[in-house]
């Protein structure tokens, strides 16, 4: 697990999320954001992910599934490497979302 001494309270949840994750889980920016509790906060995910090292950033795609841009091919291999499946950069179905 991760230390949260130190973050904010947003930050805290986030990691909170993303902690409760296993292999295989997919979520959205907005799907961590509303979890966290602070719906509509997706883009500020996407920045405690770029903050903090060790996050399973792999398990986060956009709203429509698409996979992170500035590094598609390492995103698509542990997305699969978890028994996820990607097809044209998008992930095709997820085990876990927000409304589980």
């Amino acid at each position: 697990m991760w230390a949260t001494e130190g973050l904010t309270e947003f930050e805290s949840a986030v990691v909170a999320v993303l902690g409760s994750t296993v292999p295989g889980d997919v979520l959205s920016y907005g799907d961590v954001a509303a979890e966290a509790g602070y719906p509509g906060a997706a883009r500020a995910v996407g920045g405690v992910l770029k903050r903090i090292d060790g996050l399973p950033w792999w398990r986060i795609v956009a709203a429509n599934g698409r996979v992170i841009p500035h590094n598609p091919s390492e995103h698509i291999k542990r997305l699969r490497a978890e028994g996820v499946e990607v097809v044209n950069g998008r992930v095709t179905a997820s085990d876990r979302t927000a409304s589980d």
